[in-house]
C-alpha cells in the first residue's frame, strides 16, 4: 500500500475499532470479576476481609513486577499523587465490599452495589465533562432493573450494613473516573503497579491498626497452603481483570462502559450454580437475558453513532 493510500484511511474508522475493542475489554473483564467475589466469600470464614483485601494487592504488585522491569519502568511524573489515590480508593473499596460479603448474602452486596454505574455515569458528566445521552441513562436503568430481578433484595437488607457495598460503589465509582483521567498519561502495567503498591501499603496500615486495636476485620493469620493458593487466585483475577478495564476506558469514556458493569451478574450466577448448586431459576434468566439485552443495546447505539459520524466525515465538501 502506497504513503498516499495509508494517508487516505480515515480516522473516524479507527476511532469505532477502539470504542468496539473497549466495550469488549469491558464485558471480559465483568465476566471475570466475580471470581474474587467468590474467593473472598469462600475464605471469610477463617481469613478477615481486611487480610483478603492486603492479600489481592500483594499478589498483584508481586505479579507485575516482571511485565514493569520489561516495559521498562513507572514513570509517571506529577499524576503520582492521582495513582496514589487510586490505589487508596480501589484498597478502601475492596475492603468494604469483603467486609459486606461477612455480613449480607453475597446477591444483596451486590445488589446494593449496582448502584455505581449511576454514581459513575454522573461523575463522568461532572468531572470528566462526558456527555451522556438518555439512551444511555435508560440502558443503564433497564440493566439495574434486571439485577434487581436476578438478585431481588429484601427490605430488611437496608439498614447499616447497607452502607458497606454502597461506599464500596462510591469509592469504586472515584476510581474509574480517575482511571479515565489517568489511562493517557501511563500503561496499563504502570497504572495497576501504582494501584496494587498503594492499595497494599493502604492496608498494611489498616491491619497495623487493627492488631494494635483488636479488629476483627483488619485481623491477620497465616493461611493454610490451600489458602494462599486461593488469595493468589484472587490476585490474578484482580489484577488482569483490572488491566482490561484500563484499557476499556482508554479506548472509550468512563460513562459508556458503565451499563456493561452489570455483565457481572452473569458469572455470579454462574459461579454460584458451580460452587452452591444454586441453579437459575425462570425469574433470574429473565434478568440475565434484560441485562445482556441493555449492554447489546448500548453496543448497537454506540455502533451507529461510529459509522454515522464515518459517513460524514467522508461525505464531500459543499
Amino acid at each position: 500500500m502506497s504513503n498516499e493510500n495509508i494517508a487516505d484511511t480515515p480516522k473516524p474508522v479507527a476511532a469505532r475499532k477502539r470504542v468496539q475493542e473497549g466495550m469488549v475489554l469491558m464485558i471480559i473483564a465483568m465476566l471475570l470479576m466475580p471470581g474474587i467475589d467468590a474467593i473472598a466469600k469462600g475464605v471469610s470464614g477463617t481469613i478477615s476481609s481486611g487480610q483478603v483485601t492486603w492479600s489481592r494487592f500483594f499478589f498483584q504488585t508481586v505479579i507485575l513486577i516482571p511485565f514493569v522491569l520489561y516495559y521498562g519502568g513507572l514513570g509517571v511524573g506529577r499524576k503520582i499523587w492521582g495513582h496514589a489515590a487510586r490505589g487508596v480508593l480501589i484498597g478502601g473499596a475492596t475492603l468494604m465490599f469483603f467486609t459486606s460479603l461477612r455480613v449480607l448474602p453475597l446477591a444483596d452486596a451486590i445488589a446494593i452495589f449496582f448502584v455505581e454505574p449511576f454514581i459513575l455515569t454522573l461523575l463522568s458528566v461532572v468531572l470528566l465533562g462526558e456527555r451522556v445521552g438518555w439512551r444511555r441513562l435508560a440502558a443503564i436503568s433497564v440493566g439495574f432493573c434486571g439485577a434487581m430481578i436476578i438478585v431481588q433484595p429484601s427490605y430488611e437488607i437496608f439498614g447499616v450494613s447497607a452502607l458497606y457495598p454502597l461506599g464500596a460503589a462510591t469509592l469504586f465509582a472515584f476510581y474509574m473516573v480517575l482511571t479515565r483521567w489517568l489511562a493517557g498519561t501511563s500503561s496499563a502495567v504502570a497504572m495497576q503497579f501504582y494501584t496494587g503498591v498503594f492499595g497494599m501499603l493502604t492496608l498494611s496500615a489498616g491491619l497495623l491498626v487493627g492488631k494494635v486495636n483488636g479488629i476483627d476485620t483488619l485481623s491477620f493469620v497465616w493461611p493454610t497452603a490451600m489458602e494462599w493458593a486461593l488469595l493468589g487466585g484472587l490476585g490474578f483475577i484482580g489484577t488482569f481483570g483490572h488491566l482490561m478495564i484500563i484499557m476499556a476506558v482508554r479506548r472509550v469514556g468512563a460513562g459508556l462502559v458503565a451499563p456493561f458493569q452489570y455483565m457481572e451478574i452473569i458469572s455470579a450466577t454462574i459461579l454460584g450454580y458451580m460452587f452452591f448448586g444454586d441453579f437459575p431459576d425462570v425469574v433470574t434468566w429473565v434478568g440475565i437475558v434484560i441485562i445482556v439485552a441493555s449492554g447489546l443495546y448500548v453496543f448497537y447505539r454506540e455502533r451507529l453513532l461510529a459509522e454515522a459520524e464515518d459517513d460524514e466525515s467522508l461525505a464531500p465538501a459543499p
